[in-house]
């Protein structure tokens, strides 16, 4: 008797576990059938929601849905993944981050989720340089002089970034780092009031995106740049020299972008996902305005869920190390 009860209990269980396999199999076949939300963890008219906004619309076009970029903002750009790894695992809602994803668990003694735990890998998107800037009346006209203005008025420099937790804040932590001097640091609610700020005359320093600082450096009228980020030049803006070459040796920050669903999310659905993404990253639209913006989308083989989960996997490892080293926190 006992034997037969739970000979039914199993079978029960397994045409249980058929049933739920077969339905979500059928709503992967039918997915999407309502609008995706992509969200973006910093304020609108910032590097990672310009990125956003370009791919929604091919991406979009490919799904059959509208997908609408909404913005998370706060808490360094940690509420927009805890957002993502609370909501349904149905694919409606995914999350586009940079090199935060990998940043925050060396920053924040505690997160609100785990970055290599709660979430699904869809992709790498692109990798953004980044640029060091000044006011345009700034009293230096190159690197060196700079450097020293800075080491001689230390706490009388004001340094901007777009937030607690922000790639702005940790590329100025970095720079304050490595040449031994402690500025005024000056917090916004995003990269754009940071830079609307500096090209205002409000603030002195800023570290962002190319994203967010090519189409103002372009300009040549309204900020100075000192450098780039990157150990190579850019090709868009070759005159441009990097800050390694001008006595920072090894300084690099490269701003990655990978896109995230949340965990359990169906890998049918993970695939659609994808493969909406890799039309988006060939859209000659996005395309010519990534390379506006001297920045560069990911070839196809990094475009992957194994990609940016060995991707990440690494940086969270190289971040931990250099954050601690450098006494970086963002609490």
């Amino acid at each position: 008797m006992r034997y037969s009860l739970l000979k039914k209990t199993a079978g029960a269980a397994l045409l249980a576990c058929a049933g739920l396999a077969i339905h979500s199999q059928a709503l992967a076949e039918d997915w999407p059938t309502k609008p995706v939300v992509m969200v973006v963890p910093y304020s609108a008219g910032g590097p990672t929601d310009v990125v956003a906004r370009m791919l929604a619309i091919p991406m979009g076009k490919s799904l059959g849905q509208t997908v609408v970029v909404e913005n998370t903002v706060g808490a360094g750009g940690t509420i927009a993944p805890a957002r993502v790894a609370r909501a349904k695992n149905d694919g409606y809602t995914i999350l586009i981050h940079h090199m935060g994803m990998a940043t925050a668990p060396a920053l924040y003694k505690k997160l609100p989720y785990d970055p290599l735990k709660d979430f699904e890998y869809i992709g790498q998107v692109l990798d953004v340089p980044m640029t060091l800037l000044s006011r345009k009346d700034f009293p230096a006209s190159n690197f060196q002089e700079l450097l020293a203005y800075v080491k001689a008025n230390q706490d009388k420099v004001s340094l901007a970034n777009a937030g607690i937790g922000a790639v702005s804040q940790l590329c100025g932590m970095l720079f304050m780092h490595q040449i031994g001097v402690k500025l005024t640091t000056v917090p916004y609610k995003g990269a754009g009031p940071a830079m609307n700020d500096l090209m205002g005359g409000q603030v002195d320093l800023l570290c962002d995106q190319t994203t967010q600082t090519a189409p103002v450096i372009k300009d040549g009228n309204r900020v100075k740049v000192f450098g780039v980020t990157t150990p190579q030049r850019l090709s868009t803006m070759p005159n441009i020299p990097t800050l390694d070459e001008q006595g920072l040796k090894g300084f690099d920050v490269k701003v990655w972008h990978g896109m995230y669903a949340p965990k359990g999310t169906p890998a049918e659905v993970i695939n659609k996902i994808n493969a909406a993404l890799n039309v988006a990253l060939k859209d000659p639209v996005v395309v010519q305005r990534i390379a506006d913006l001297s920045s560069e989308l990911v070839a196809p083989d990094r475009a992957t869920p194994q990609s940016l989960k060995t991707l990440l996997e690494s940086e969270v490892k190289r971040w931990n190390t250099v954050i601690r080293a450098a006494g970086v926190t963002a609490e």
